[in-house]
């Protein structure tokens, strides 16, 4: 992308601080290592600290794998001497990037996993929590962790941590400074996470669009995916397909139809068999969690973009749920702007929560160059 001279001038302190959480079996570090070699592409000096692997280094007498197995006194004990080491390399001139936790489920239950006053000391300028797919977190933890878990405890320890952190932010630096980020498998949202902290001022984007109901029709999803790709190249995206738990919800329906009781499911490149039940008990918590998650999402965006194709028989793809994340985001006084593609007129339900409608993705990104959102760009042949 050919960006305009400050177009997207960041405006920060000097060094940025910036906490990043997520549950156990999201597995951060590789993904905040990608962050840091996108900041050294890009002349910037950040720094990874793993809190992890920083109270192991304090512990040599722990083996790997087992650290939660010590009393919560000495686990108190090393995380503070981890943060001691991080507070004092704050007082340097490298940008921080800390991969810690805000909560802990595991056998001594749920208890928090940071200190108040050494967060206070930080004063990060972010929080973000990092998610990914149950079906994910699952397979990590069945080979990496040993810990028993069902899919349900994922879902509320997924939340716990959320949670936390947002209460978190909140506390310390005010409303504004907490995001949610999917570890999506299909994107690099890493390069999201880099412009989050150190292009502030980079437009920040909900992209809506119909989901489940074009799942089996290729044309338009190809439509639909040309739509989120050019968003994402321009835009701080925080798209509701990064996390997308539907597709093993609608195959363990069809398997329980069926009347076959397990599925063989393709998760981090590998072939896991799930028990049909387990996934169908928790069909209403993965629900609401996406309901809840894409407000939240709407939340932290400066503006909603929803695209409408048409279907093959010239109907719109217009699902409920797109029609409720525009009157949240016109609600919430976001930007909305809707790309309508069908033949037929939209629905006063569309018009009017739309700040702006378009016919055309070109005429979409034609617009945000007027306005200085975006410099040059290039749509998908």
């Amino acid at each position: 992308m050919n960006t305009p001279p400050g177009l997207f001038k960041a405006q920060y302190p000097a060094v940025r601080r910036v906490v990043v959480t997520g549950q156990v079996g999201v597995d951060k570090k590789p993904f905040l290592e990608r962050v840091v070699q996108i900041a050294v592409r890009d002349a910037q000096r950040l720094r990874l600290f793993n809190v992890g692997d920083m109270m192991y280094a304090e512990a040599p007498d722990v083996v790997p794998g087992r650290i939660l197995d010590l009393p919560l006194g000495r686990l108190n004990t090393l995380r503070r001497a981890a943060f001691k080491d991080i507070l004092a390399a704050a007082e340097g001139p490298e940008h921080l990037l800390i991969n810690t936790h805000a909560t802990f489920r595991w056998k001594h239950g749920l208890f928090f996993a940071f200190d108040y006053d050494q967060m206070a000391a930080l004063d990060a300028d972010l929080y973000v929590t990092l998610v990914d797919n149950v079906d994910a977190v699952h397979e990590r933890l069945q080979r990496d962790h040993d810990v028993a878990h069902t899919l349900k405890d994922i879902l509320v320890w997924r939340e716990e941590e959320i949670l936390a952190t947002e209460i978190m932010a909140t506390a310390l630096k005010g409303h504004g400074r907490f995001y949610i980020l999917a570890r999506a498998e299909e994107r690099d949202t890493a390069e999201a996470l880099h412009r989050l902290i150190f292009e502030p001022q980079r437009k920040k984007v909900y992209p809506s669009f119909p989901m489940t109901h074009v799942m089996d029709e290729p044309s338009v999803l190809a439509e639909i995916n040309a739509f989120r790709e050019v968003l994402g190249e321009h835009f701080i995206t925080f798209d509701p397909g990064d996390v997308d738990e539907k597709g093993l919800l609608v195959a363990a329906g069809a398997a329980e139809k069926r009347g076959e009781v397990r599925i063989v499911w393709p998760v981090n490149g590998r072939q896991i068999t799930f028990n049909v039940r387990d996934i169908t008990s928790v069909a209403s918590d993965i629900d609401g969690q996406i309901y809840a998650r894409d407000f939240k999402l709407i939340d932290q965006s400066d503006m909603i973009v929803s695209f409408i194709p048409a279907m093959p028989n010239g109907r719109p793809a217009l699902s409920s749920g797109v029609e409720r994340e525009l009157q949240h985001a016109h609600e919430a006084t976001k930007e909305v702007y809707v790309v309508w593609r069908p033949e037929a007129a939209p629905s006063p339900f569309i018009t009017e929560t739309a700040t702006r409608m378009f016919r055309t993705l070109r005429e979409l990104m034609h617009f945000f160059q007027q306005k200085g959102y975006v410099g040059d760009y290039q749509l998908p042949l």
